[in-house]
């Protein structure tokens, strides 16, 4: 995603941005390090949904979230707001959640610590 948003054009205002990337892992971090409580997942997602949202009324030119969603109802609200607000809308997946080389590599890169098991059980729950 680095390289994704590296390579857009400048914002047109200095005090505008022309991307805004929104990720619920995002609320969890304390100090510089990831404090994952299952009890604030509901209440940071919904923070996470209306900074998206906030964005897109703004006119943010490039708005991202950057979840894992496992099913469609999960990104739901984001796909239903970006449209209403006549945005465009791009899914991208990341690697094939069915290998599982891909899901090693998932467990070795991923930044939380999230073990192999609980990424391979996440890829069978998976919905294209």
């Amino acid at each position: 995603m680095t390289e994704f948003l590296a390579s857009l054009p400048e914002a047109a205002h200095p005090d505008k941005p022309s991307a805004r990337v929104f990720s619920t892992d995002a609320f969890f971090i304390k100090d510089g390090v990831y404090c994952f409580d299952a009890k604030k997942l509901p209440e940071y997602h919904q923070r996470n949904l209306c900074g998206f949202i906030e964005a897109m009324a703004e006119g943010t030119p490039v708005v991202i979230c950057d979840n894992t969603n496992l099913a469609h109802w999960e990104y739901l609200s984001y796909e239903t707001a970006a449209k209403a607000l006549g945005y465009e809308v791009e899914k991208v997946l990341i690697g094939s959640p069915g290998d599982r080389r891909h899901q090693a590599l998932c467990a070795e890169r991923n930044s939380h610590g999230v073990p192999l098991v609980a990424i391979r059980r996440m890829a069978r729950t998976f919905q294209p």
